[in-house]
């Protein structure tokens, strides 16, 4: 299994929360070739790994070749990654407008520039990977196309998330665009959308044949889905989820990694959207969400958090109600 990048939230301090939970590839949040190329200070720690940190996986994006490769080359020679996956799914405005991301596949001749550029700059020193989509919107999938540019070009691996990008996150995964690309290619095909259980894992790859799972919003808040899919995949018995009192002492851990991470005005800031995946599923926490919010501190983050009741379970199929974070069509 693996874990996808999110941009702002698959930071080192989550990839290490989630990593005692369970052995999966946890992927960077995604950094724009040409910042690195630059120097940009950002990009850079976007870029860092934590000193124990093994494999270091990176996700990439760009639309420039040359950039591409000089990124890829920095990326293995200085900052010592393990791994480089080529961001082609990203479906939000904000990066499809400066053509990147999920708009790249409608371009096949440039798609295959691109992974020849990166492989060309890694040298065969790392595998590269590919995110895709099933395509733009219904009236353009791209998906097949791409996945056989990108084991024609030396990929390691594809990862497609069975949603188009006109889809956003919203709608339901379509599975049977991950049994297409399984049929299509012999290279590894790694399947992403609606896994929120370890029972969700073993169904896409019993129903798809995929060779592993892609996990994206289903970790956020939870990183112990991890564990379940350790057990999972070993033939083992699922665990029973954490009652409320983990997932509390799970998130104030995690805010003291941000807390150490990053420059100590920005790390609650950051943190802040996390709060709300780590109570969501559990019933009566509405009410401690403003003074936690409100937390200018570790100290005043456990104070605010105080109020709640650790032995609350959480509820059964609690990602199918309206309310949860994951059910909107955007990040």
């Amino acid at each position: 299994s693996n874990g996808r990048s999110c941009v702002g939230v698959t930071s080192y301090p989550y990839r290490s929360i989630c990593r005692e939970f369970g052995a999966a590839l946890f992927v960077s949040e995604m950094v724009l070739a040409h910042t690195l190329v630059e120097g940009n200070r950002e990009a850079l720690k976007l870029a860092q790994f934590g000193p124990l940190e093994t494999p270091r996986s990176i996700q990439l994006a760009g639309s420039n070749p040359d950039i591409m490769e000089r990124a890829a080359r920095l990326l293995v020679e200085e900052i010592k990654v393990d791994h480089i996956d080529l961001n082609f799914g990203c479906p939000v405005k904000k990066i499809t407008s400066r053509g990147y991301g999920s708009i790249i596949p409608l371009h096949p001749h440039l798609l295959r520039d691109l992974i020849r550029a990166v492989v060309r700059g890694v040298e065969g020193r790392v595998p590269v990977t590919i995110k895709i989509r099933a395509g733009v919107d219904d009236t353009r999938l791209t998906y097949l196309t791409a996945g056989q540019i990108a084991q024609d070009e030396g990929c390691a691996a594809v990862m497609l998330h069975s949603r188009t990008a006109a889809q956003l996150y919203s709608g339901k995964a379509r599975w049977h665009f991950i049994k297409s690309l399984v049929h299509t290619l012999t290279i590894p095909v790694l399947g992403n959308g609606d896994i929120w259980r370890a029972q969700d894992a073993l169904a896409m790859m019993d129903e798809t044949g995929c060779a592993g799972v892609v996990i994206g919003r289903g970790c956020l808040g939870r990183p112990w889905l991890y564990r379940d899919l350790t057990e999972a995949l070993a033939g083992r018995a699922i665990p029973d989820a954490p009652l409320l009192g983990e997932s509390v002492d799970t998130m104030l851990k995690h805010a003291h990694r941000m807390h150490e991470w990053y420059a100590p005005g920005t790390a609650l800031l950051a943190f802040r959207k996390f709060i709300k995946w780590y109570l969501q599923g559990y019933p009566n926490t509405e009410h401690v969400l403003t003074a936690a919010f409100d937390a200018t501190s570790l100290e005043q983050l456990h104070d605010a958090l105080q109020p709640l009741d650790r032995s609350t379970p959480l509820v059964p199929d609690w990602y199918l109600r309206p309310t949860f974070a994951g059910n909107t069509s955007s990040k």
